[in-house]
């Protein structure tokens, strides 16, 4: 399989869920109007070959998709222009009303500056993956440790259990704890008019040429949704440049060959927390599903094992508060429902449902590849309480590793 023809299998992936059918509550429970957004890339390790990858796009303007040009050595996407989601005087999120008119609406742009345009929809809490490596960094830096109390509203937990809570049940009090504390090292700065004027976040991503990353915006208080002036529209993420990012934190992989000798690396012990807390990962409920499998109509996604730490004595998921029901004992082992690792972390909101991660085969299985999609497919159209989001995205990753399987692993 060469690039053109991953390019092709995922198109065909997306196409096949029949996504357009996707009922809207917010409209009377028809179809929706406008065909959803949807942002995938997957870069693919084959054994002793070269990296293959492959990035396409779908919106309401390009619903038969776009596959995107990819600079060589896995550089930046050309051709495209990706502009910004937005949010309106109220910050409330508009572009994906079912009466949105984006003919009429006043877009900014994220990066490009020629080409078809894409709007990038918000990445909700995968956001919180570039919160993590921005710890891990400072941490590299000296400007904190891993053990270090850090006090946020009435808690008081080291940094690597902020983290920790952060990615792995997706919690919103700890990800505030992580921006105060950015903020407090100096790693974000705002004058006295509120504008930003230093954000370290942003000049490392920079560094490691990933320009669709944005993390602007944010208080010293910890606000970093759209009541604090930041969330939609500031906090901005495209696939390529989150599996380009997973690129360079996965120990497995080749060196990420567009960055040179002096790009940043991360030590061994930071990259392993990092590493750890996406394993750690609760909520398997949009390209993986193992998390549901006690719904009814469970559609399975990528067939991952669901780390043991979170079953009760009867099964049974729970994770910060967060349940799941059944007795899911059977995905915590490797089996025919569990044949890989995927570390990961997702992000889901009303209008907004998104999923990055490193996949690995449990042996003896053997494939490998990275993955992420963004999209507006949010709880909006979950079909039943206790989902996440239309069971069309985990059939959607159930489609992709059906669709590598077979070449990844030899067969």
């Amino acid at each position: 399989m060469d690039a053109a023809a991953l390019a092709q299998a995922l198109r065909g992936a997306v196409l096949a869920q029949d996504f357009g059918a996707v009922a809207d509550p917010q409209d009377g429970g028809r179809p929706l109007r406008h065909f959803p957004s949807l942002d995938l890339a997957v870069v693919a390790f084959p054994a002793g070959a070269a990296p293959v990858m492959a990035n396409v796009l779908f919106s309401r303007e390009h619903p038969e998709g776009l596959v995107a040009t990819i600079a060589p050595g896995a550089g930046p996407v050309r051709g495209l222009r990706y502009l910004a989601d937005q949010r309106d005087a109220r910050g409330e999120s508009i572009a994906w009303r079912p009466d949105s008119d984006w003919s009429r609406m006043d877009w900014q742009p994220l990066h490009g500056d020629a080409g078809p345009r894409v709007v990038a929809p918000y990445p909700a809490s995968l956001l919180k993956l570039m919160l993590l490596v921005a710890c891990a960094w400072l941490v590299d830096q000296g400007r904190c440790r891993w053990e270090q109390p850090w006090v946020h509203g009435e808690r008081e937990l080291a940094l690597r259990d902020w983290a920790f809570e952060m990615c792995c049940f997706s919690s919103n009090e700890a990800t505030s704890a992580l921006v105060a504390l950015m903020h407090r090292l100096g790693a974000i700065q705002r004058g006295p008019d509120g504008a930003e004027r230093h954000n370290a976040l942003h000049g490392l991503f920079a560094r490691l040429g990933l320009p669709t990353l944005r993390f602007a915006n944010t208080r010293a208080d910890g606000g970093w949704g759209n009541g604090a002036g930041a969330g939609v529209g500031q906090l901005q993420m495209t696939a390529w440049d989150t599996v380009r990012l997973l690129w360079w934190l996965d120990p497995q992989a080749p060196p990420p060959p567009w960055l040179g000798a002096d790009a940043p690396r991360l030590s061994s012990q930071s990259r392993g927390q990092v590493l750890h807390c996406l394993q750690e990962q609760a909520l398997h409920e949009v390209l993986s599903s193992s998390a549901l499998a006690g719904l009814p109509g469970w559609v399975r996604g990528l067939p991952a094992r669901l780390p043991a730490r979170w079953l009760r004595a009867d099964g049974s998921l729970e994770a910060g508060g967060l349940r799941y029901p059944g007795d899911l004992r059977r995905l915590s082992v490797a089996g025919p429902d569990s044949e890989l690792v995927f570390a990961h972390k997702t992000g889901n909101t009303e209008n907004y449902c998104a999923d990055a991660g490193i996949v690995l085969g449990l042996p003896p299985r053997r494939r490998h590849y990275l993955i992420a999609l963004l999209s507006n497919l949010g709880s909006r159209y979950a079909p039943q309480p206790g989902t996440a989001t239309t069971w069309r995205l985990p059939a959607l990753g159930a489609a992709v590793d059906a669709a590598l399987a077979p070449w990844l692993e030899g067969r």
